[in-house]
């Protein structure tokens, strides 16, 4: 059937006038460019965000929100940390770089790149007094509530007259006649986390040995991830450091953020992109000479690449809206695919300078045609790939191929219809090479040949993949370099470990119940603290107590103003005449809660609202600000809000949730095991879980590799019979096992890029086999084309392995390994269909 269809389609193609075919290739060339212009003037654009290569997670709906809400309030932030010897210094400096981006930010309006920059908050802390003052009856420290649980009041008063005593303590007349056993601002200080940082001028600062750190951070406007919005954010930056630096030429500079990495990551792609892309061009070309001695194959070959490329951008652009800087690094392996269509066409012209350029189309149209749905075929198996970086490679380099493949059907026959200068040396070259290596066979045939060849495969194939070891962590995948990751682990120490990927995300029937769980969970929390299992937290706990809590507060306090009033104003020498306002001023804030929806007006509440989760995102609190990665801010301002507070008065599930970040994470496995049984809180690992959907679609890649060879298997047989299908699939199928053990040996773990890889090693090797299968005339031009195939794609993917970027490596490595070994077993092909035809004549002769 499928011989049938082949010889109809090529009959029609016979049939067919070169010129109609090279109007209609220009016309379609043409279309292709047009709307490949107008795409671009649509919107469409290069992507670099590593992360969108990433396969999309099936989360529920509250998950998925909190990971968009941790991503879009992490995510673009920068952390600068200018480090001097002294505090004036780093204060300085800090202040004169606010200043420059400030300006940058001012001259630019809304094409300014970095927004939101800040240092510490001076005003805060009024803010933070002014809100919990009123409801400081709801509030008490632990060590308050023990002391008011035992009626230890003696205490209270002791503590409360050693403030009064003491010259740095928040006491005042004001606050005294509000809150005469002074609780408020110890309950005030214990809304900042310990940390490592401090405040001053307005400047958090941090020590560094014997140096002082002064921190400032901003927030990009547009991703990181987006190369014009990186270059925009560095030039802001670089010119405010430049500022500094010429002021302060011994500040030390330290920097952190998503955009630093990014920055490394576009760099490294458009550098591979153009030397890997130019390296393979130039080999190619020089390929091209040295076989032809010509300028016409040359000219092809380009023209071949070049409608290749086209079509593969006007494909990606139109699917996916934009095309990924590491699909245009795979892409370049391209170059060395698509022109083995002009290496096979060439190559059988040289073995017959008699036959025309559209008769050597139609003689190699039947196994090119094969070819072609064979690789595309392959390509589309690494697109049933969860990501969406992987489709686009798929996608590209598919049509990529129908681009060469439909150059070579419509413009060759016209195009290539100069003769070839005369020369047979690269085809002597490549008889002499089948015939050594026909020699070389025979010795294999006899039973001690063929047993000892089989030994040493089956030996090599057990040992390496019993070594083979695998890995599916995505942080393998994308490493910045030393530059980058050095200074922001410095400056992580300084923030007392930052924020992490991971984080808990708590869920409950109510708001209520919420914080509740919220409250459960910390102590939890401050354990794997002092089990040195994490480093620090950030959780509403803090901020926002419970109404049973408040309740306790509120009761426990009656014992200082229903009960004792009298000897806490007595023994701290305070007016009897304060007691009816006190007992007033308690009664009337029984139903006074502090709640959420109250909190989150505040500009610290701002900050921190990201954090709450709410059934319907309408009634969900909107942050207008960023988080500080340790809550610097609430501790600013605990510090210095105390004696300011007595001077004022869409569906997404029925779950409320609210996200706990986690910083300075030392034993993960550790930490998952305190939630293990607990089904309201939950650690979100993204990088985790996208590691574990990698492992779980390398097994599956794996799997449609070997349902990919019994089609392949089942297809052939049609056309070639069972047994020369058998071996032209085993060469592709041995190739693989082989290379799987070659990685195994050299210590290569395997991953899902190299499960990938060996999906193309049986898309291309495929090639290779049916080639020499169809072969005639002992197979010289196959010979030479296949050789020329080889040492263009290992070109390709020979450098890809040099890449910087451990999944393009990994990709490389693995494709090289297998197309050498494909090289050296498809000749195998044709000394074998010879010995299948010489068998089945003498079969037919003996019958």
């Amino acid at each position: 059937m499928a011989s049938n269809f082949a010889a109809r389609a090529n009959q029609a193609l016979m049939q067919s006038s070169p010129k109609w075919r090279l109007a209609i290739w220009l016309l379609l060339m043409l279309s292709a460019s047009l709307w490949t212009l107008q795409l671009w003037q649509n919107g469409a654009r290069v992507q670099s965000d590593i992360l969108a290569m990433l396969p999309h997670l099936q989360q529920d709906k509250l998950t998925e929100r909190a990971l968009n809400q941790v991503e879009a309030t992490l995510a673009d932030q920068v952390y600068i940390a200018l480090v001097a010897k002294d505090e004036t210094t780093a204060i300085s400096a800090a202040k004169l770089l606010m200043q420059k981006l400030e300006a940058d930010l001012v001259a630019r309006g809304k094409q300014g790149a970095l927004t939101d920059i800040r240092s510490a908050d001076i005003q805060l802390g009024e803010a933070l007094g002014q809100f919990y003052f009123p409801h400081r009856f709801e509030l008490l420290t632990a060590p308050q509530a023990e002391a008011l649980a035992s009626q230890n009041i003696e205490s209270l008063i002791e503590a409360a007259t050693a403030q009064l005593y003491n010259a740095f303590s928040y006491a005042n007349s004001n606050l005294l006649a509000q809150d005469p056993l002074l609780l408020f601002p110890a309950n005030l200080l214990t809304l900042a986390p310990s940390s490592k940082v401090r405040a001053s001028q307005g400047i958090l600062l941090a020590n560094q040995g014997d140096n002082v750190a002064a921190v400032v951070m901003a927030k990009g406007r547009e991703s990181a991830f987006n190369p014009n919005a990186q270059l925009a954010q560095m030039t802001a930056l670089t010119q405010g450091l430049d500022a500094v630096k010429q002021s302060y030429p011994d500040i030390t500079v330290l920097k952190a953020g998503a955009l630093f990495h990014a920055l490394a990551a576009t760099q490294t792609a458009k550098s591979e992109i153009s030397i890997l892309g130019l390296a393979s061009l130039l080999g190619v070309i020089a390929l091209v000479w040295l076989a032809f001695r010509s300028v016409m194959p040359l000219l092809l070959a380009i023209v071949t690449i070049s409608s290749g490329l086209l079509l593969a951008v006007t494909f990606t652009l139109s699917v996916f809206g934009e095309l990924h800087l590491l699909t245009l690094v795979f892409g370049t392996s391209l170059i060395g695919i698509a022109i083995d269509y002009s290496f096979h066409f060439y190559c059988e012209r040289l073995s017959d300078t008699e036959r025309s350029a559209k008769a050597t189309v139609a003689y190699i149209f039947p196994t090119v045609t094969l070819a072609f749905i064979t690789s595309a075929l392959a390509y589309v198996g690494i697109g049933l790939a969860p990501f969406p970086g992987m489709q686009q490679v798929a996608i590209f380099c598919a049509a990529g191929l129908l681009g060469a493949y439909l150059t070579l059907i419509l413009a060759y026959p016209l195009l290539a219809g100069s003769r070839l200068p005369a020369g047979s040396r690269p085809l002597a070259l490549a008889g002499t090479y089948l015939s050594s290596l026909t020699q070389l066979s025979k010795r294999f045939t006899t039973p001690l040949g063929m047993g000892m060849f089989a030994l040493v495969i089956l030996v090599w194939c057990l040992v390496g993949v019993t070594k083979l070891t695998v890995d599916d962590d995505i942080r393998h995948l994308q490493q910045s370099p030393a530059s980058v990751t050095e200074p922001e682990n410095q400056l992580r120490q300084l923030l007392s470990g930052g924020t992490d990927n991971q984080f808990l995300l708590v869920r409950a029937p109510s708001e209520e119940a919420l914080l509740q769980q919220l409250e459960r969970v910390s102590p939890m929390l401050n354990a794997a603290i002092a089990n040195q299992e994490l480093g620090n937290y950030v959780s509403l706990s803090r901020y926002l107590p419970s109404h049973r809590k408040q309740d306790t507060a509120y009761h426990l306090q009656g014992e200082i103003y229903q009960t004792q009033i009298d000897t806490v104003l007595t023994s701290l020498g305070l007016d009897e005449n304060l007691k009816p306002e006190l007992q007033a001023a308690y009664l009337a804030a029984k139903t006074e809660y502090i709640t959420p929806a109250a909190f989150f007006t505040l500009g610290a509440g701002k900050q921190l609202a990201p954090l709450w989760l709410a059934p319907n995102e309408a009634n969900s609190p909107v942050s207008n600000g960023a988080l500080n990665d340790d809550g610097a801010s609430a501790e600013h301002g605990a510090e210095h809000g105390a004696d300011q507070g007595a001077d004022y008065g869409a569906d997404y599930g029925a779950d409320y949730g609210a996200i706990v970040l986690l910083g300075g994470i030392q034993q993960i496995d550790a930490l998952k095991a305190r939630f293990t049984h607990d089904e309201s809180v939950q650690l979100i690992d993204k990088v985790a879980d996208i590691s574990a959907v990698m492992g779980h679609y390398r097994l599956l890649t794996l799997k449609l590799l070997a349902l990919a060879l019994g089609i392949a298997l089942l297809l052939f047989s049609l056309n070639f019979g069972f047994k020369k299908a058998a071996v032209v699939v085993a060469v592709p199928a041995l190739a693989a096992l082989l290379t799987l053990a070659t990685l195994g040996l050299t210590g290569s773990p395997l991953s899902l890029f190299h499960a990938l890889a060996l999906i193309l090693v049986f898309g291309i090797g495929i090639d290779y086999s049916l080639f020499f299968a169809s072969a005639q005339n002992h197979g010289k031009a196959v010979m030479m084309a296949v050789f020329m195939s080889a040492c263009s794609t290992l070109l390709a993917f020979g450098l890809l392995a040099f890449s910087q970027t451990q999944a393009i490596h990994y990709f490389g490595l693995t494709l090289s390994l297998g197309i050498g070994f494909t090289f050296l077993l498809s000749p195998l092909i044709l000394t074998t269909t010879l010995a299948l035809t010489t068998n089945q004549l003498l079969t037919t002769k003996k019958s």
